[in-house]
């Protein structure tokens, strides 16, 4: 491995760095000390080798065999948000719930929902998250990228191509900040909304439990977690993996499932659905490493 500014650890259990709290370990996982940090790493890196950034997990099944190649984990030097007129320029390791924070103690309104979404802006920038009817796609600027050769460049909204859930965002490549746009807003509207989405998502969803948020992508003219309920898959289980009771597009880790518990339990609610409907779900949740 080349030489590095921050921590680079070979043999990284992931398991406690992912809501689902299982799965193997990366081969190597970096947390790089600043920007200059990564590029020069990634850039000495032999460019065979696969590297996978690492947000908050909130969205990801590691599989039990681990995860070759680095991990690229953005801590607290990448956990920065700052406002300037109706701007938000956000380090691509800071949580949904500062940048929402800032937004509103500046008085920006339009990213409430990021309240909502349990990532950090890299995340959010690459899948382009979205919640309650916004998404990445309505407020992202630009957002500055370490692509696998170590190159830092800049890519504009447009150059994402962005479609539900997804971006062009090259393999490898890893999300160091990212410019938001906002609109004018009273703070105590903007903490209003906050609340209210806060507040949907305690009543919906099961956030107490180990889980990885939305399992599969709505697809036209459905809504997912329906689909799941029409097909009878409601408290399905498989290992120690169950389908939640309280919001069924969410599969839960009830205390010792492994990821292929996880990963098989998905698999059966597709398959369910798709012979109760006629609808083939797509996977939300990313599925990485070695079964």
């Amino acid at each position: 491995m080349p030489p590095v500014r921050g921590r680079l650890t070979p043999n990284a259990p992931l398991a406690p760095l992912v809501w689902f709290k299982a799965g193997g370990a990366a081969q190597w996982l970096f947390e790089p000390a600043d920007t200059d940090d990564l590029c020069d790493f990634l850039h000495a890196l032999d460019p065979a080798i696969p590297v996978m950034g690492l947000g908050l997990g909130s969205n990801l099944i590691v599989r039990d065999g681990g995860v070759p190649g680095v991990v690229v984990r953005l801590g607290k030097p990448f956990a920065k948000v700052a406002a300037d007129g109706l701007t938000l320029t956000c380090g691509g390791g800071a949580s949904g719930i500062l940048v929402s924070s800032t937004a509103r103690d500046a008085g920006i309104a339009g990213v409430e929902f990021l309240r909502s979404i349990p990532g950090t802006v890299g995340g959010f920038v690459r899948m382009n998250g979205g919640a309650y009817g916004r998404e990445v796609a309505d407020v992202l600027v630009e957002a500055q990228v370490v692509t696998r050769d170590g190159t830092l460049t800049t890519l504009r909204q447009a150059d994402l191509h962005y479609r539900y859930r997804h971006s062009d965002l090259p393999d490898g490549a890893i999300v160091v900040s990212a410019t938001f746009l906002g609109e004018h807003g009273e703070p105590s509207a903007i903490q209003a909304e906050m609340d209210r989405i806060a507040a949907a998502r305690e009543a919906s969803q099961p956030l107490r439990s180990k889980t990885g948020g939305s399992t599969f992508k709505n697809p036209d003219g459905h809504k997912a977690w329906a689909l799941v309920d029409a097909a009878g898959c409601r408290g399905l289980a498989r290992g120690g993996a169950q389908v939640s009771e309280k919001h069924c597009n969410f599969l839960l880790n009830t205390g010792n499932a492994t990821s292929a518990d996880i990963e098989a339990l998905g698999e059966d609610v597709r398959a369910k659905v798709l012979a109760a409907s006629g609808v083939t779900l797509e996977w939300e949740i990313q599925r990485v490493g070695v079964a």
